[in-house]
């Protein structure tokens, strides 16, 4: 069916639903199998429901359903991708179509990056009118059989909920009966989907005018006390933040505030002066909703595309709170789900650009320190799949090293962690620096290294032991700790820890002689390991009954 695969390939592609009748007469099938995501949503700290501002990214391009459509991937040349995933708490993928399913390579992405995903039900113009007139004038039945599919479809496709875009004048009937059906829909959602979500946006009014309002006030309280968060228009001044705060009291982390990054009508800022809004937003204590961050790629072009990117998002760092990582172990190669080759093992094993947004690595912090370090990705060598992590910086005069830190972690610490490290050192004198991970604790006051007579680490920084050769019986496993090829170098290490909880991982480079002036490196990531010593050594589970449907020889 064209519905589920591409008329000209064959090959599977995500979908979404036109109009009513489409929605009420979806069932699963055999043919959709493709689009079930095979990602569950990773644990984070803080959770998403922690007392703190969020960000939420709605995603539109072009109508939507792209390049990222295939779900097997595509020969795309300089595609889309969005990959700042610790700076953000919800993805809402969005298309002017009445029921957008999120395509199955996005949630996998944001799945393992910790980050829940949102489609779209949205109803505009006279046939808005039509469709709202028939389901929510309807009465209870009629309301209930949609927000009983749409709980349905996300439960199915494994996405984690609904923005909801009511974009068209309203009857008295069908307005009445509004707030009754988002209850309805978020009470389905959350029963079928683990911390699912519903999210209302600011448009119509509890008498049922289309009329934006850029705030949160008694015209649409009716509908944010209903669902789990309301979305604002993007045409706000200062003061409407203020009333915001106080008409959502202690739900203020519940109001996204919309900003327009393509800065379309009166708005405070968009493009590169995003921040100007989001510094305003939090100062309120209110979360943000960044609406087409995809200006970076429509309006400045697919070219530099990577570079403006980390400009952009390195531009409202300091307002986006970041998660952590919470579970082990932590494996990735960094890549993007994207290039211009594949790399295995450090040998470029296939030339020809690609995108695949479900083969992307769980992403890093991408720390930017003004004139002294860069964190990039590298299309032009990696160790595994498209890209590594480049570092670019510089040690000033008189200090030795330089920390760059990769990831966040809040978690206990396991006894033993096996640690594995592959990078490159580029430029003209790669013999001058030596590479090494460095491992930080919380401050516990109990917390030790290795056998208890060793004393607490000062500020907690721990640097793990080099170990020649793995461990006997983790050979095949940790191969990473001697086959280092193609210029890569490889390195293993373990550390002990008693009573700690881990907190940040970092790459520290350093001098290998003292110097009184300022030494550059830039220095390639291939890939990091984190592995609990314990879970490693267990035997992994066996297999049976592997069944293989859905063949396509060609």
């Amino acid at each position: 069916p064209a519905r589920y695969f591409d008329t000209k390939t064959t090959e599977p592609i995500s979908f979404f639903l036109t109009g009513l009748e489409e929605l009420l007469a979806w069932q699963p099938t055999s043919d959709d199998e493709f689009n079930v995501s095979a990602v569950p949503l990773a644990m984070r700290q803080p959770p998403l429901h922690s007392r703190r501002p969020r960000t939420l990214v709605c995603h539109d391009m072009r109508g939507g359903y792209l390049e990222d459509r295939f779900i097997q991937g595509s020969a795309t040349r300089n595609p889309y991708v969005f990959y700042h995933w610790r700076y953000i708490d919800i993805f809402v993928y969005f298309s002017h179509h009445t029921v957008t399913i999120p395509p199955v390579v996005w949630t996998n992405a944001a799945h393992r990056n910790s980050v829940p995903v949102l489609g779209t039900f949205i109803t505009e113009w006279t046939d808005g009118e039509k469709l709202c007139e028939a389901f929510l004038a309807g009465g209870e039945e009629a309301y209930g059989a949609v927000a009983e599919q749409l709980a349905r479809i996300a439960q199915h496709y494994r996405f984690d909920g609904w923005l909801i875009n009511i974009e068209n004048t309203l009857s008295a009937a069908a307005v009445g009966n509004l707030p009754l059906f988002l209850r309805d829909l978020t009470a389905r959602v959350h029963s079928a989907v683990p911390g699912g979500l519903v999210i209302w946006y600011d448009s119509v009014l509890k008498d049922g005018t289309l009329r934006w309002q850029n705030e949160l006030n008694d015209e649409n309280r009716i509908f944010f006390d209903a669902c789990d968060g309301l979305f604002t228009n993007y045409n706000w001044k200062e003061e409407q933040l203020e009333r915001t705060q106080r008409m959502a009291g202690p739900r203020q982390n519940d109001v996204y505030v919309g900003v327009d990054v393509f800065a379309r009508g009166d708005v405070i800022g968009g493009g590169f002066n995003t921040d100007k809004s989001l510094r305003l937003i939090r100062q309120y204590g209110l979360s943000a909703a960044i609406f087409a961050p995809g200006w970076v790629y429509e309006h400045l072009g697919k070219e530099n595309f990577l570079q403006n990117e980390n400009r952009f998002w390195g531009s409202l760092a300091e307002y986006l709170p970041t998660h952590s990582i919470c579970t082990l172990p932590l494996t990735t190669s960094f890549s993007l789900g994207m290039g211009t080759s594949t790399f295995l093992d450090g040998e470029d094993e296939e030339s020809g650009p690609w995108y695949d947004l479900s083969a992307q690595d769980i992403q890093p912090l991408y720390p930017e320190q003004q004139g002294t370090l860069s964190t990039s990705c590298c299309l032009q060598d990696a160790w595994c799949g498209g890209n590594s992590l480049q570092l670019q910086g510089t040690i000033p005069p008189g200090e030795e090293r330089v920390a760059v830190r990769l990831f966040s972690l809040q978690m206990p610490a396991p006894p033993k962690l096996f640690l594995t490290l592959l990078y490159k050192l580029q430029g003209p004198q790669p013999d001058d620096f030596t590479v090494a991970l460095e491992v930080t604790t919380w401050d516990s006051g109990i917390c030790f290294e290795g056998n208890p007579t060793s004393l607490p680490e000062p500020n907690g920084r721990y640097h793990p032991r080099f170990l020649p050769a793995p461990p006997p019986g983790l050979a095949k496993l940790l191969a990473a700790c001697h086959r280092g090829s193609h210029g890569w170098t490889s390195r293993c290490y373990e550390l002990e820890l008693q009573a700690c909880s881990l907190r940040d991982l970092s790459v520290i480079v350093s001098r290998q002689q003292p110097s009184l002036q300022e030494t550059s490196f830039t220095c390639l990531l291939g890939e990091v390991r984190v592995l609990d010593a314990a879970s490693v050594a267990a035997s992994p589970p066996q297999v049976y009954g592997v069944m293989a449907s859905q063949l396509w020889w060609q």
